[in-house]
């Protein structure tokens, strides 16, 4: 369900630490925000995960991306180990932010962040609730899932390695895995108090699962039990590939996620 993102920077939005906006490095200043997407990374992931995504969206489309505590820019604080704080933090941040159309987007654990997140702000500022949530290489939280791995380092590492991240090789290197491995071990840990509650709230926005039909972990079957979590429509999208199918599906996904914004996708690269 997740694996380590080295470290890199991003720039703070809203006032709020939880959340990066994402650029083009080296494109004009953004202009006025019409409309956002609000991405969530898997476990020991981090906001720059989606930063491909910012070349492919309108001028007009902000990308924004939750940042968790322990990594990256905010590597000296202490990680989330609670789904209460993770989403309940993602949910005040963005209820602050200036009211946009907008559609969350989540993968493997942050799929499960987006969810909390969404039912939060359905619940304590509707005015900031999503139009869309899409989740994204995981099933859902109430229905049966994959056993998740020990929190001893060979466990995580072993696991993370067979999701098949972008950079497994880091793990090779001893001191990106001293930097890298707390803050995995802390998703994980949160992930293993979260799965033991079986009664899940529903929402009332529309939600899209997508995964990747090579993912062992989350094969396309499950993600049909999403659909139990909201009143509004539900679909479900497969695509080639496992777990992290998503890497170099960066302009086919934007324009699925902005299309639920009403927006063209694609614009030219600088």
């Amino acid at each position: 369900m997740g694996h380590a993102d080295p470290v890199a920077g991003g720039a703070a939005t809203g006032g709020s630490r939880w959340l990066k906006r994402l650029t083009v490095p080296g494109a004009p200043s953004p202009q006025p925000a019409r409309a956002r997407i609000v991405c969530l990374p898997h476990a020991g992931g981090a906001a720059t995960a989606y930063q491909g995504w910012a070349r492919h969206l309108p001028a007009a489309v902000e990308l924004l991306a939750v940042q968790y505590p322990g990594r990256q820019d905010r590597l000296a604080e202490p990680c989330s180990e609670t789904m209460e704080e993770s989403a309940g933090a993602a949910a005040a941040a963005l209820a602050e932010l200036p009211v946009l159309p907008t559609v969350v987007f989540g993968h493997s654990m942050g799929a499960l962040v987006a969810y909390e997140t969404t039912v939060r702000l359905g619940r304590q500022a509707p005015h900031a609730a999503p139009v869309h949530l899409f989740v994204s290489g995981a099933s859902a939280p109430h229905r049966d899932h994959e056993d998740l791995p020990a929190l001893d380092d060979e466990s995580l590492i072993a696991y993370s390695r067979r999701q098949g991240g972008a950079q497994p090789e880091v793990y090779d290197i001893p001191e990106l895995r001293e930097l890298l491995l707390p803050s995995l071990r802390a998703d994980f840990r949160l992930l293993t108090d979260y799965r033991g509650v079986r009664e899940r709230a529903r929402t009332d926005v529309p939600v899209t699962a997508f995964g990747g039909d090579g993912d062992a972990g989350c094969p396309p079957e499950a993600l049909a039990g999403w659909g139990e979590l909201t009143t509004a429509e539900f679909t479900t999208r497969v695509f080639p590939g496992g777990h992290f199918y998503l890497q170099g599906r960066e302009e086919q996904l934007t324009a699925l996620v902005a299309g639920a914004l009403g927006a063209p996708a694609g614009r030219p690269a600088p």
